[in-house]
């Protein structure tokens, strides 16, 4: 969720600043990308535990393409895809979680 979140906040960032002069578009790593690329493991409290991975901290990086006269490369076309890619991407996780939450209160008789 925090990923998605901080996406959504980049995206926004971009077309806000799509007249400005010199800006660059910018985006997240992709998450599946952070998580392969973590290198510190948690640590198992539990032999019974599953091994997980490490950090997922967001990594903004900046994204080439064409530049308008003015040094602009936003292009606010692709920026709207993304936006409503990462909308779909929030309501599945939401619903993932609603989904984990009750079946946590069935397990506990709630």
């Amino acid at each position: 969720m925090a990923w998605v979140d901080r996406r959504q906040d980049v995206l926004a960032r971009n077309i806000a600043n799509a007249n400005t002069p010199g800006w660059q578009s910018q985006d997240l790593t992709p998450f599946a990308a952070q998580l392969a690329s973590a290198g510190v493991a948690p640590m198992r409290t539990n032999p019974m535990h599953l091994p997980g991975v490490g950090s997922t901290a967001s990594r903004t990086k900046t994204v080439a393409g064409e530049h308008a006269p003015d040094g602009n490369a936003v292009k606010v076309d692709e920026e709207l895809t993304k936006v409503a890619d990462t909308e779909s991407i929030s309501g599945l996780v939401s619903n993932l979680y609603m989904k984990y939450m009750s079946f946590f209160k069935t397990a506990i008789g709630k």
